[in-house]
């Protein structure tokens, strides 16, 4: 399984995407795993996107479908494993490091508050990761609407991060994501609490409409250390305002693969926003077009749209652009991957 190619695609690639990017890109933001991290008699729920998959997503699966996804670029990257309390930590690291050189493809570990930091610094520093990545459904003792960014991060695990100067990848919880007061204190707090750590807010801070993002940056923008990827996020408006309103040299360019090589497109409506898909997979708040009413290209591609129309609006320039795509994240994991391990 996995994509299939339509000539419509080629044709989005090349008439609108192939002059816009630059030759190098770095994706800050995927996911990969092998059948090593799978525990035995795990099974993928029904509609997962996996299964498109075969049930992994290898590097070997991610730089194939790149090299039909973007001929002719040299793509670098940043990944962890899958974020299942189900899986095995320890076996996702050690695949994360085995496929990562720390000069063009970098690994993290997926963390759990549960963890210790001996076992952690042993993930780190066996597998020579340049950092972390918690998720809320590791935070077991709460409701998931109830669930804090500390919560997520124990001070443990920052202190670790902060004395490394390790990356943090972070997928901030609860209902409103980047407007929730408590959001906003606790995302400038491990900011400033923690300076060497590098705090990357993943999904922009999950900002996928208008109205989530607008007069929320300032905070973690006034931070040198808070960074943020654009993964999954194809909403013109939203980006634009994030290229006007933060540092344009901490902004990196993620895709969530494999989810943004399923065919779809995140939408705002009435100050929400939804996931219209053309495959029957759950992701968040999908919306299937069961009738096939509508032609989808990827939402890999889509996402690039976004940034192309936002960066034209916003009049970034080709130094801005080369930026997200590739020299920011380049700068800041190969720094951490020197500062840890030398060359």
């Amino acid at each position: 399984m996995g994509v299939d190619f339509k000539n419509t695609d080629r044709q989005i690639y090349e008439q609108e995407l192939e002059d816009f990017l630059p030759d190098k890109i770095f994706d800050a933001h995927v996911h990969l795993f092998d059948e090593s991290c799978v525990p035995e008699g795990y099974e993928f729920p029904t509609k997962s996107c996996y299964r498109k998959f075969d049930c992994k997503f290898t590097m070997e699966d991610y730089l194939g479908h790149m090299d039909k996804m973007l001929p002719g670029h040299e793509l670098h990257l940043n990944h962890f494993g899958h974020p299942s309390p189900d899986f095995d930590l320890d076996a996702s690291a050690r695949y994360t490091g085995k496929v990562s050189d720390n000069k063009k493809y970098y690994g993290m570990s997926m963390v759990s508050p549960h963890d210790k930091i001996s076992n952690i610094r042993k993930r780190i520093l066996d597998n020579r990761l340049v950092g972390y990545k918690p998720y809320l459904d590791f935070v077991d003792w709460k409701k998931p609407i109830d669930v804090t960014i500390h919560d997520m991060l124990p001070a443990g695990q920052m202190r670790f991060a902060d004395e490394r100067g390790l990356a943090v990848v972070l997928h901030i919880p609860r209902s409103g994501r980047l407007t929730n007061p408590l959001n906003q204190k606790q995302m400038v707090d491990i900011c400033r609490r923690y300076p060497g750590a590098k705090i990357i807010f993943a999904h922009i801070g999950r900002a996928y409409y208008l109205k989530n993002v607008v007069g929320f940056l300032d905070g973690i923008a006034e931070c040198p250390n808070a960074y943020l990827d654009t993964a999954m996020v194809n909403h013109e408006g939203v980006l634009e305002y994030t290229f006007r309103n933060f540092p344009i040299d901490r902004i990196l360019f993620g895709s969530d693969a494999p989810i943004a090589l399923l065919r779809g497109k995140s939408v705002e409506i009435n100050n929400q926003y939804a996931y219209l898909m053309g495959e029957d997979y759950e992701i968040g708040t999908a919306i299937y077009d069961a009738n096939h009413a509508v032609d989808f290209t990827f939402f890999f591609y889509e996402q690039i749209r976004g940034i192309k129309l936002a960066s034209l609006r916003a009049g970034l320039s080709k130094t801005d652009i080369k930026g997200i795509f590739f020299n920011n994240a380049n700068s800041l994991f190969s720094q951490i991957a020197k500062q840890n391990f030398g060359k």
